[in-house]
């Protein structure tokens, strides 16, 4: 060894959101609930949005009392008026977690036009024009650094049976986020999915409740177990933060496996 010392070691980006502002529809129970917690857990001051108040409030509470910065707002996302008038009535978000959603699981012969239009226009109509109006508000204030981190599935990247309305909805938010990817870099705006497996919440337990379901879900997953909320909560503050700087039009899939077959 020749005896020289290092002068300067490289440092890790911070996982820290401190100051930044961070929405996330669907905030009030699951998977939202989760990702809002993350969040404000990395010092985001985290908007917790929903149709009914009852939860996103409950959800805000929790996290103010366990010393983080939240509030709830009551807001359709289905409602493009309303979303324009949300985003017009506040300050740009620094991040937005798109995790609004549906399922309405049967084969494809059973599908009527109203299960399609629920399905696909939550999943993707909603998704798009909260997006595109959170992006209008950054690009308006100059929001540097700029992240969409948007809920997809592992069903947005293979099929599943009883799955057509969902597959077609979350393969669509894959090919939404690429291309929101090239419009967004030259301002600094970033856009990534997550891409979870199977999430055990109170209202995919019954699901589980399911024998075989549950064997035939399990089977798929390698690491041999249902995936948990917390499963989430890094990979949401991973695309959030300075982590993942160069990250941009891509998936993070937490499928345990799934799709490596």
């Amino acid at each position: 060894m020749s005896g020289e010392s290092i002068s300067a070691l490289p440092q890790t980006p911070s996982f820290r959101l401190d100051g930044r502002r961070a929405l996330v529809t669907g905030a009030g129970r699951g998977i939202g609930l989760a990702m809002a917690a993350a969040l404000a857990q990395a010092g985001a001051e985290v908007t917790l949005v929903a149709r009914t108040a009852a939860e996103i409030e409950a959800g805000a509470a929790a996290i103010v009392a366990a010393g983080g910065k939240a509030q709830a707002a009551v807001l359709d996302v289905s409602d493009t008026a309303a979303v324009a008038a949300f985003f017009a009535a506040r300050p740009a978000f620094h991040v937005l977690v798109n995790n609004a959603g549906t399922n309405r699981p049967m084969p494809l012969w059973q599908v009527s036009e109203a299960d399609y239009d629920a399905v696909l226009d939550l999943n993707v109509k909603s998704a798009f024009f909260v997006a595109q109006a959170a992006v209008k508000a950054m690009l308006a204030e100059g929001i540097a650094g700029g992240s969409l981190i948007h809920i997809g599935s592992q069903m947005g990247h293979v099929g599943g049976p009883n799955r057509s309305l969902y597959c077609a909805s979350k393969w669509a938010i894959e090919g939404l986020n690429k291309a929101f990817a090239l419009d967004l870099a030259p301002h600094g705006i970033r856009s990534n999915t997550i891409a979870p497996t199977f999430i055990e919440t109170p209202m995919t337990k019954p699901f589980f409740e399911d024998a075989a379901f549950r064997q035939s879900v399990l089977a798929k997953i390698k690491l041999g177990r249902l995936g948990t909320v917390e499963d989430l909560m890094g990979a949401v503050v991973f695309l959030a933060s300075d982590a993942s700087a160069l990250i941009t039009g891509t998936s993070l899939v937490v499928d345990g496996g799934w799709t490596a077959d």
